[in-house]
This record gives C-alpha cells, sequence and structure tokens, in this order.
C-alpha cells in the first residue's frame, strides 16, 4: 500500500451497514484476486483487506452497496490505480484516455462498450470518492456531469461523421465533427447545471439548423435527424452486458407528446416565442449546450434570454410563477414528516422545494439583474442573498441542508444504481442506510433528517405565504416537464379521479398549448390559477373523469382562453356552474361546448330570474335583429336570441328554479316569439321576387307540445300552414309571378328552410308537417277551404284528437279568426260516442304495439305515462265539446281541468290524472334538458338525480322512483276503466257483428 493517495483517513468513512454483505464481498474480492490474470494486480488486491485504510474502504462498499461492490469486482485494476494516483488524477486520466479510444472509432457497438466501461469505472471512482469525502458533493455532481457530457460529445460525433458517410450531409470539419454542424445539443436541470446524480437521467432537448445543413439525403432532414437522435439515446441508454452509460429523457422538448425527438431550429424559436411557458423558463436557466454544433447552441441559448429573463413582468405572470411554487403542496399545520418512504426529492421539504424557492425568486428578479441568472442550485441562493433578495442565513440553511439531502440521494441510488429518490419503509433498510450516511443509526439519522426538511419546509412556505392557496387541500399539482408528476397522480386521484394519468396529460397538453384556448402566454397563466379550482369542482360530480372529458371538449372548441379563465378568476361560482353542467347535464354541456360565449349571458343581471312574458321577450328579439343588415342576419340572430334564451331555460331547470309546466310554457314562449318574428321577415323576402297575391292571407298552426305549450328542450314544431285566395285571384304580383298554390308552397318551403337550416349560429328547430291534411302525401300548404274539408269530411278519429292541441300563432287576424273557427267547428261537431271510444282504444292499442315503452323512463309511452293521460283528455274534449263548448282547451292538465267543471271527470280522478301528468311533465323536462338518448340510472350523476327528484318534489331519488311506480299504476287503471275496457268491448262487438254479417 506504499504511495497510496487515497483514502486519507478509514475513519471519514462509514461503517458497513450489513456485516453478512461485507463478508461475503471479502471473500468475493479475495477469490477474483485469486483469479486475476495479471500477478501485480492480485498480490494488490490480496494485500488491500490487510491495510487498515483498504480494510476500511472495502468494508464500507462490501457492507452497504451491492452495486459499488460489483463495480469493485469486475475493477480490481482500476482500483488499484485510483488508490494509488488519487481520484483527480485517475479521474483527469479516465477522460483523456476515453476521448482518445473512442474518438476514432467507426464502429457503434465498440463504441457503446466503451462507454459503458468507462462509465462504471466513472461511477466507481467518483462513488469512492464521495464515500471517503474527498470530494464534496459539487465536486462529485461536476464529475458526474463531465462524464454525461464527454459520453454524449464522443456518441453525437459519432453519428454525425456516420451521417456524412451516408451521403447525407457534407461535415465543415471533419476532423472536428461537432464544429459547425447545425446540430444542437441541449443539456437541461442536473445535467446543464452541472449537478447530476448518481443514477442520474440527463435531460437532453436536440435541435437541428435546417439553413446550416446541406442536406442531401434520400430522406427528409427532419427523418434523418429524428434517426441520429434515436441511436444516439441508443447508444447512452441501451442495457448491455456492459451496463448502460446514462439513461436518456427527451421529454423537455417543447411539447413532447406532439413533436418529433428533434426539431428544427426555426420551430424550436417559433414556440418558445408564441407558447413558451413559464416552467420551461424556469428549465431553461440551467440550458448550456453539451454536445454538437456548441456556438449555435450559444447562440440559441442568447435568442432565448428574453424569453427567459423578462425585464418587467406584469401581475399575471408573477401569479403563475407564484403559482408553480404553489403548486408543491407547502403543509403549513403542525403534522410531523414520516421519515419512512419519503421521497427526499418530491417530498415536503425536499430538493425539489430548495430548487424552486430558487427558480422562482431567479424568474421574477433575473430580468432585472444579469447577476442572477446562475444555472446552479446553490450559487443562485447564494446570488439572491447577495441582491438582498433573501436573508444570507437562510441561503446559509438552505445550501447545507441541498448538500446533505443529495448527498443522501447519492447514498441511496449507490445501493443498487436506481434511480430512485425514496427511503426504504423497512426498519432494517432504513437503519442500515443510516449507517451508509456515517451515523450512528437510525435514531440519529432521522432527527437529522427531519431536521433537514422541517427547515426547508418553514422556509419554502414563507416564500409566498400572502399568496392565495390554489384551492385543492393536501397534495401536489404539477402539470411541468414532460412527464406526469408521481404525487400530483396521487393528489388527483385522492380527489376523486379515476385515470390520474389520462387528467393530468391533457392538462400538460393545454398547457403546451395543444389547443387554441391555451396558446397565448396570458391564457395558461390563468389557467395554471384555475385548475386546481376547477378539478375540485369536477371532481364534485358522480363522474369526474367524464366530467373533465366534456371540459376538455368545451375548451378545444375555444378560440380563445383568456375572456373564459379571466371570467372564471373573477367569479368562482361560474366554475362551479360550469362543473355542475359537465358533470350532471351532459347535452347542455355539449351544448355549451359548442356556444361557449353561452356563458357571458350567465353572468348578465337577471340571468336566474324567472323567464320573462313574451311581450318583453318580442321586444328583446326586435332590438337584436334592428341590427342585422341583410336576411342570413335575420336568420342568425333568430338562432342565436332562441338558443340563448333555451340555455337560460336548461340552467334554471337545472338549478331547480322553475317548474316543469313553467319551461314548457317559457320555451314555448321563445318558439312562438322567434317564428312571430321570422314569419313575415320570410314572406317579405318572399315577396321581393315573386310579390305578393292581393287580399290572400297565411298563417301558422302550432300542433303537438307547442300547440298545447307543453314544449320541451328537445322538441321539434308540428305546424300546419294554411293559405287564404280570394276570389278570382289567379297569382302574384311579383317580377317571377307564381300560381296561389305554387306560391304559398314554395313560401311554405322558404319559411322551413329558414326555421331548419343550420348556420354559423346553429339550428334553430326541427320541423314536423306530418299532421297536416293527408300527411306527407298531402299539399305542404293547405288553403283554408281544403283544410276545413278535409276535418268535415276525410280526417280520421286521431287526426281530430291531434286537432284538440291546434292553435293559430301567426297570420293576419281575420285568416286568424276563419281558422279558429274551423277548428272549433270540427271539435264541436257531433260524433258517435261508441265509435268515438272504439276508435281511442284501438288507436292506443296499436302504438303500445308498435313503441312500446320498455323502460320505466319512457315516461311518455309507458302505461299510465303521459300518452294515456293526454288520450284521456282528448277524448273527453271529443267526446263532451258539443255540449260543453269551454271544454276546449290546448294544454292537457286544461283539458282535465275543463272536464271536471264540465260534471264529465270526477274531481278525484281528474285530481289524479294531473298530479301523474305533473310528475310525468317533471321528469321529461330535467331528462330532455339534459342527457341525450335513454335515461340509465346506473350511470347517469348524483346530481342529475337529485334534480329530478327536487323538479317531481320527491325527498329523493328512490322516493321519486316509488311515486313514479305509484302514478303509473293509478292514471293506467283510469284509463283502462274510462277507455280501454269498453273501447275493446265495442271492438269485440263490432267484430262479431261484421263477422255475423258475413255469415
Amino acid at each position: 500500500m506504499t504511495a497510496v493517495q487515497f483514502p486519507p483517513d478509514p475513519r471519514g468513512l462509514p461503517r458497513p451497514g450489513s456485516a453478512e454483505r461485507c463478508r461475503s464481498g471479502l471473500e468475493r474480492w479475495r477469490e477474483q484476486a485469486a483469479h486475476s490474470g495479471d500477478p501485480a494486480v492480485a498480490d494488490f488486491a490480496l494485500a488491500l483487506p490487510d491495510d487498515p485504510a483498504g480494510k476500511a474502504l472495502l468494508e464500507a462498499v462490501f457492507g452497504n452497496s451491492p452495486f459499488l461492490t460489483q463495480c469493485m469486482l469486475r475493477e480490481q485494476a482500476f482500483v488499484r490505480d485510483l488508490l494509488r494516483a488519487g481520484p483527480d488524477a485517475t479521474f483527469d486520466a479516465l477522460l483523456a484516455r476515453l476521448r482518445a479510444e473512442m474518438a476514432p472509432i467507426d464502429d457503434m457497438a465498440a463504441l457503446m462498450k466503451g462507454l459503458r466501461i468507462a462509465k462504471r469505472r466513472a461511477a466507481l471512482l467518483i462513488g469512492l470518492a464521495d464515500l471517503a469525502r474527498v470530494w464534496d458533493i459539487e465536486r462529485v455532481t461536476r464529475a458526474l456531469t463531465a462524464v454525461a457530457e464527454t459520453s454524449l460529445s464522443l456518441a453525437v460525433a459519432h453519428l454525425l461523421r456516420r451521417a456524412a458517410a451516408n451521403g447525407d450531409f457534407a461535415l465543415r470539419h471533419p476532423d472536428d465533427p461537432e464544429r459547425e454542424s447545425g446540430l444542437i445539443v441541449l443539456g437541461m436541470g442536473k445535467l446543464g447545471a452541472h449537478e447530476l446524480n448518481y443514477s442520474s437521467d440527463i435531460d437532453v432537448i436536440v435541435f437541428y439548423d435546417g439553413e446550416k445543413i446541406d442536406y442531401t439525403g434520400r430522406k427528409t432532414i427532419q427523418e434523418c435527424f429524428i434517426r441520429l437522435v434515436r441511436d444516439l439515446v441508443r447508444i447512452m441508454d441501451e442495457r448491455t452486458g456492459d451496463g448502460y452509460v446514462f439513461r436518456t429523457d427527451l421529454r423537455l422538448r417543447p411539447d413532447p407528446g406532439a413533436t418529433p425527438p428533434a426539431i428544427s431550429l426555426a420551430a424550436a424559436e417559433l414556440y418558445y416565442e408564441s407558447f413558451g411557458q413559464n416552467w420551461e423558463r424556469a428549465a431553461m436557466i440551467k440550458a448550456r449546450p453539451v454536445a454538437g454544433d456548441r456556438g449555435a447552441g450559444e447562440a440559441f441559448i442568447r435568442f432565448l434570454r428574453p424569453f427567459i429573463w423578462r425585464k418587467s413582468l406584469d401581475f399575471a405572470a408573477i401569479q403563475d410563477i407564484h403559482s408553480i411554487k404553489r403548486q408543491i403542496y407547502a403543509h403549513r399545520g403542525g403534522a410531523r414528516i414520516a421519515v419512512a418512504g419519503h421521497n427526499i426529492k418530491l417530498g415536503r421539504g425536499g430538493i425539489r422545494e430548495i430548487e424552486f424557492f430558487a427558480q422562482t425568486q431567479q424568474l421574477i428578479w433575473g430580468g432585472r439583474d444579469p447577476g442572477l441568472r446562475q444555472s446552479a442550485t446553490c450559487a443562485a441562493l447564494s446570488a439572491l442573498a447577495q441582491a438582498g433578495h433573501m436573508e444570507p442565513m437562510v441561503a446559509v440553511t438552505l445550501t447545507e441542508v441541498y448538500a446533505y439531502l443529495r448527498t443522501l440521494e447519492h447514498r441511496l441510488q449507490m445501493i443498487d444504481d436506481q434511480q430512485t429518490q425514496t427511503l426504504p419503509s423497512e426498519p432494517q433498510q432504513l437503519e442500515e442506510l443510516a449507517v451508509f450516511m456515517g451515523h450512528d443509526g437510525f435514531a440519529d439519522f432521522s432527527k437529522q433528517l427531519r431536521r433537514c426538511l422541517e427547515l426547508v419546509e418553514h422556509h419554502y412556505a414563507r416564500l409566498f405565504e400572502d399568496s392565495p392557496e390554489l384551492g385543492t387541500a393536501g397534495g401536489s399539482l404539477v402539470f411541468t416537464g414532460g412527464e406526469n408528476d408521481p404525487e400530483t397522480l396521487k393528489t388527483i386521484a385522492g380527489i376523486g379521479f379515476g385515470n390520474p394519468d389520462a387528467i393530468a396529460s391533457t392538462i400538460r397538453g393545454w398547457h403546451h398549448g395543444r389547443i387554441r384556448a391555451t396558446r397565448s402566454t396570458r391564457a395558461r397563466e390563468l389557467l395554471t390559477e384555475l385548475t386546481p379550482a376547477l378539478l375540485a369542482a369536477l371532481a364534485k360530480t358522480a363522474n369526474p373523469d367524464a366530467a373533465f372529458l366534456k371540459f376538455d371538449a368545451f375548451l378545444s372548441r375555444l378560440p380563445a382562453g383568456v375572456p373564459l379563465f379571466s371570467m372564471f378568476y373573477a367569479n368562482p361560482n361560474l366554475l362551479d356552474l360550469v362543473a355542475e353542467l359537465m358533470g350532471d347535464a351532459p347535452r347542455l354541456a355539449e351544448h355549451l361546448a359548442s356556444h361557449p360565449t353561452l356563458l357571458d349571458n350567465v353572468l348578465t343581471q337577471g340571468f336566474f330570474d324567472p323567464p320573462p312574458p313574451r311581450a318583453v321577450l318580442e321586444a328583446e328579439l326586435d332590438r337584436a335583429l334592428a341590427q342585422a343588415t341583410d336576411f342570413v342576419d335575420v336568420l342568425d340572430y333568430c338562432r342565436r336570441w332562441a338558443n340563448d334564451r333555451k340555455f337560460q331555460i336548461g340552467i334554471l331547470t337545472l338549478r331547480n328554479h322553475i317548474t316543469a309546466e313553467h319551461c314548457g310554457q317559457a320555451l314555448t314562449d321563445i318558439a312562438e316569439t322567434a317564428l312571430s318574428r321570422l314569419h313575415p321577415r320570410v314572406e317579405e323576402d318572399f315577396a321581393r321576387v315573386h310579390g305578393r297575391i292581393p287580399g290572400a292571407g297565411f298563417a301558422v298552426v302550432a300542433m303537438g307540445k307547442m300547440g298545447s305549450r307543453e314544449m320541451t328542450a328537445t322538441s321539434d314544431l308540428d305546424l300546419i300552414l294554411i293559405y287564404d285566395v280570394p276570389p278570382g285571384a289567379d297569382g302574384s304580383d311579383g317580377a317571377k309571378p307564381l300560381a296561389p298554390s305554387a306560391y304559398f308552397a314554395r313560401l311554405t318551403q322558404r319559411l322551413l328552410n329558414a326555421i331548419t337550416v343550420k348556420t354559423g349560429e346553429g339550428s334553430l328547430y326541427e320541423v314536423d308537417m306530418r299532421l297536416r291534411p293527408s300527411g306527407h302525401a298531402g299539399p305542404i300548404a293547405t288553403s283554408l277551404d281544403a283544410f276545413d274539408r278535409y276535418h268535415q269530411d276525410m280526417a280520421w278519429t286521431w287526426e281530430h284528437m291531434a286537432l284538440t292541441r291546434g292553435r293559430v300563432i301567426a297570420g293576419p287576424p281575420p285568416l286568424v279568426a276563419r281558422i279558429e273557427q274551423v277548428i272549433a267547428d270540427t271539435l264541436r261537431r257531433p260524433r258517435d260516442p261508441e265509435a268515438l271510444l272504439a276508435d281511442v282504444a284501438e288507436m292506443r292499442e296499436r302504438m303500445a304495439r308498435e313503441h312500446r315503452g320498455v323502460s320505466p323512463w319512457d315516461v311518455k309511452r309507458r302505461r299510465g305515462g303521459l300518452v294515456d293521460i293526454e288520450f284521456i283528455g282528448q277524448y273527453l274534449q271529443l267526446r263532451h265539446a258539443r255540449a260543453h263548448p269551454g271544454m276546449l282547451c290546448t294544454h292537457t292538465a286544461g283539458m282535465l281541468a275543463a272536464a271536471e267543471v264540465a260534471g264529465v271527470l270526477a274531481p278525484d280522478r281528474s285530481r289524479q290524472l294531473r298530479e301523474a301528468l305533473h310528475l310525468w311533465t317533471a321528469v321529461q323536462t330535467v331528462l330532455r334538458q339534459t342527457i341525450e338518448g335513454g335515461f340509465d340510472e346506473e350511470t347517469v350523476s348524483g346530481g342529475l338525480k337529485r334534480c329530478m327528484a327536487r323538479m317531481a318534489e320527491a325527498d329523493d331519488f328512490d322516493a321519486l322512483k316509488a311515486r313514479m311506480e305509484a302514478h303509473a299504476a293509478r292514471a293506467f287503471a283510469l284509463f283502462e276503466e274510462m277507455i280501454g275496457i269498453p273501447g275493446r268491448a265495442l271492438t269485440a262487438v263490432r267484430q262479431s257483428e261484421q263477422e255475423n254479417g258475413k255469415a
């Protein structure tokens, strides 16, 4: 052991944590020496355990680190050289030899082998220098960084030479391939700051300057450099029999989920100018060229300076930087930090908090003070203290703690060469780690570690103690970098999301500007502040993942995000409402996603007030239409106004601010108002070409739900268009005259198109005209005389039942009065009571066969549901209206009430039917407002169930289901008693008489 330079003092080495591993290691060391092919190495190895310093070194390694044990057993000759020459000289020689031997190699396999052997020896050298305390933590991390940088440089040079040999381009300096090559490799993170840890990944970003490279390859220049980068990663990262060099991570490049491994310099410049985020500014503090064209790399870093170091920051930018810190949860309570299983990098009081402490302050102040632009963490802390931005003793304390935590990180990783920062949970492993750290045992180690973590936590929490919390309790929410943060995934899962990976990846995509709404810096800065509150709001819904997906679809359709995010920021309750829509009302959510400007209306005064009367609606639409400059504007303004108002009714329904009946009336008022303003404008536009027919009239009759003022959110418009022409009129008086039938047929088609066509504002309504005389076989517009004759002589009973809801909603007053008289006369005509009863019963039986209500939530078709109750009201009206003219009413509840007043429906029956009608109307109103398709009570949200129960005045969802069964049974029993049973009996008698007659 003569002339040994290293180790200087056995007392500085840690004791063996495992006596058994120590004993086994010493035995294997001697066995390996005995089989050495070099007698000098064998003599050295066999003598080393007999030397006190040598024995202490071997025991420190063998008793604590299986990985270093393997390295020493494979590298006995190198250990001898290291101990004799010392770590500094040996390390310099190692790198010099690596460059000399690998630079000229053309074979990739040989290069990979040489780099791995050098890495193994460097890891052994650095580990021993660290354990013996010959090198401090800064020297250790700089040495690890030098190995990575040298390896990258050699690999890049090799790949550039190979690409040139393949004819892809000519090297400007074949003897020095990297120089002026146009290929830039930036070292990021700890590699860029000369702070690599013992088993660190290396973070790199690769750019190429297309203008600097005279590309002559067969494929595109991008494909060439993508292939080159993939080979670079293989050289560095692939595990072979000799191990690996460094795990290589490319995910700090711009938007890694959407960009190739190699990015053109032009694309990179555009990205950072347009989409760069504050966390990327923080990452770029440590960036520096580590391989390739270093001159071009330095020029690119200079280009990035205005992006990294803003001379002035607006309020939103400072908020965003603060939120980078506040997303890392700073616990201010009194709970103690548990040592077992603690992550010393990401956990409370860990390495990341020290790094963020420095970086956030650098971003805020570094634009005006170049002295703060330090890449290394400890240097940055010192510079911040000297500039007066933090107390000097805080900088000293954090620097000391940083050194201790980084040393602990290295010990953890030395054990098995694992990239880990998580302390073991087993007591024996913790005891061994404590010894490896140089402590007497776990108690001493735990005390020291807790002190360090609590000091960091204390100073970190004070950093922005006046900043408000971001809204999510008990966890980290970090969406920076190129991969999902483990602590963030735990937080997202903990608040109720089932697929936290997908949630986190989507949010990082927002921050990368993958959607239009987040492509501005201000939008992303506002989004950072809002994200925790957004997740908390969505987590309250029954299916948070589905609600999040709908919110993502909504956000993806926005042309810009700043207005919306500012709105959310100023009105937190609006965010809760949007989350409620996404989770509980998929149909409203889909509509909002297509028309995000609807949120502006929610903030207007009176939005949550009851819907106004028709006169107010008409005046409101008139003001909007006054801005129209042409007919296309008219269509757009009508749609925008109607859809806005319908959305409002949906929100009022969801929030239970209006009854189901009021909702139906309000939706009908909206439709009527839109048609009352659209109808005359269509006529006017049509008349510009075809003129008018003097003395003629044109009216609109509403049928179905519109006629009865019971519209739902999905109701189409059942319409009949009726015209009347004075005797002798043979055509219109315009430039292109038309005969009356053709005139009104084309005018009707023009009106239908105006109602149904989709414009940039969406559609207004769908129209159903099957209730016109003769249905599809009849003309699209019907003359009044033909309408009258048809209903007097040809109409079926079901058509008269439909006519009970007929209501004229537009047209000249004289024509309106005549149509109303025809309808009234038709409904009051004398009828054969038995034939009427048999027809109604038979029609309901046929409907039940063809449209069976298989789900109890099909409240329209289920027995005892809406159709049965409507049939009762319509039957009674047709049966008794001649004797009781006051029974004419288009509204179902009104029909039943009028029948009671007329004495043809007993009060208890009327009450039971109207209660059931109210229940079905409430359920249908909510379902049509909130969901598309059928209702599945197993999958819909709890919020929607609660909304349905409230609207139906039930205590809860189970109570609602019980009420539905009871009301359905009673209503069906009444239908059977009044119509079904006697109607079937009459039909049977008829059939018997017919059969006897034939016989």
